[in-house]
């Protein structure tokens, strides 16, 4: 294989360096508050898999920019909303990578550094998994 010219670290790095994220205990703290909707990017199986944040609405990560783009016609309302929007994924990857797209859009938001497994160590609130069984 070629070598790359970035690496997903690197692009990683570089995102974290420029967006505003927050601990998974800041998020926490505002989980509740009616000016924040925290955005689940996570594929459906992960959240069926692991639980997710009460209230977090779901945005899988492959229809984000559509979905925000008041242009486009796979547009949601949620996000016309005058709140603040705090993206995760799992582990802070996917949502640093979507939040610094979203801010070249002109679309501001915050992350959770640590992602959902930070969120799940530090004791957050989870709807549990779904039981397929």
């Amino acid at each position: 294989m070629a070598q790359l010219k970035t690496t997903s670290a690197q692009m990683v790095a570089a995102a974290r360096a420029r967006i505003e994220e927050i601990t998974a205990a800041e998020a926490i703290a505002l989980h509740g508050t009616p000016e924040v909707v925290f955005v689940d990017l996570r594929d459906v199986r992960e959240r069926q898999r692991v639980g997710f944040i009460p209230g977090s609405f779901h945005c899988p990560r492959g229809m984000l920019e559509f979905w925000v783009d008041p242009d486009s016609p796979y547009f949601k309302e949620i996000f016309a909303e005058e709140k603040r929007f705090v993206f995760h994924c799992a582990s802070g990857w996917r949502s640093a990578l979507s939040v610094a797209m979203l801010q070249d859009m002109g679309f501001e938001a915050a992350h959770i550094s640590d992602g959902f497994s930070g969120w799940l160590k530090a004791g957050g609130p989870v709807v549990a998994p779904v039981d397929e069984g």
